[in-house]
């Protein structure tokens, strides 16, 4: 297929967009050479669509040069296995450095004029000492790269306790906040263990699961409200939003499951007859949010 833009995808998960000046024909999965600091790179062609150019909004991009020969792909995989070697050697500076830094990748330019190490630690660390060091080593151009715990998941991948492949190394390109209130709003226990995904931080899925949930707790009514039921007067205190079902909590402490159905026709009769709920029965109050990215 030929488009104007392409977007190709590279080791860890990155990825960017490349103009297609030569009209290259190109289908997913695909690989290609392309424009690099200063020299030439491979990657694979990830999403082809005329979108890209109307989304993209980028000036000035790169450019895809050519096809892959057979010596480029034996190259890529020189490349990889020269990756092994040159993360565990770093290590070992690092270690001699004393620096408190942890490596997680590093890649090869497809040309070796460059080389970049990506790693995560809690502050800024000063490694142009490292840098010297390590280039003696490789010889070529040397760059330390800090990312954060998600872009650390997205570049090593893995499963979620969902069973599915991770959001971030799939599809999702651009991180976002992620709140406490993002599980306050779909109704779930703020318990670190349950909320965490493997990086550590907030479940990405937290929040592109946020909108479905504000959107179907519209049908349902108030917690704390008082409804009518044959069993007397009732507050609702919970909420099912998959299996549509809401608890009441009678003045006798007991509790019943009703569908919506049942409790927005009771609403219906009660709207005018029902006195509101006591005093003494509120909706949990809102906690401080706490953020993490």
């Amino acid at each position: 297929m030929e488009c104007d833009i392409v977007e190709l995808k590279f080791k860890g998960e990155r990825r960017e967009l490349f103009e297609n000046p030569d009209g290259l024909q190109f289908k997913v999965g695909d690989h290609a050479i392309v424009e690099a600091d200063k020299g030439i790179d491979i990657g694979r062609v990830n999403h082809i669509s005329a979108l890209l150019q109307v989304n993209s909004g980028e000036t000035n991009l790169k450019k895809i040069v050519r096809k892959p020969t057979s010596e480029d792909f034996a190259k890529h995989e020189t490349n990889r296995n020269d990756e092994v070697d040159a993360l565990k050697k770093c290590k070992e500076k690092v270690k001699e450095h004393g620096l408190a830094m942890r490596l997680v990748d590093c890649e090869y330019q497809l040309d070796h004029n460059r080389v970049t190490f990506h790693f995560t630690a809690d502050g800024r660390i000063d490694f142009r000492a490292l840098v010297r060091d390590v280039a003696k080593i490789f010889r070529t151009r040397i760059e330390f790269r800090q990312i954060g715990a998600r872009d650390e998941a997205r570049r090593l991948g893995g499963y979620g306790v969902c069973g599915q492949k991770l959001c971030c190394a799939t599809w999702i390109r651009d991180f976002q906040p992620v709140t406490t209130q993002a599980a306050k709003d779909q109704n779930l226990a703020l318990n670190p263990t349950k909320l965490a995904g493997i990086c550590g931080r907030l479940k990405c899925c937290l929040i592109y699961e946020r909108d479905f949930y504000n959107e179907a707790i519209k049908q349902f009514p108030e917690l704390a409200r008082t409804i009518q039921t044959e069993h007397g007067q009732g507050i609702v205190s919970s909420i099912d939003v998959f299996n549509e079902k809401v608890v009441i909590t009678f003045e006798d402490q007991l509790t019943e499951t009703f569908t919506l159905d049942y409790v927005m026709d009771r609403i219906q009769h009660c709207e005018h007859g029902c006195s509101p709920a006591p005093a003494h029965i509120q909706a949990p109050k809102e906690e401080s949010e706490s953020t993490e990215r």
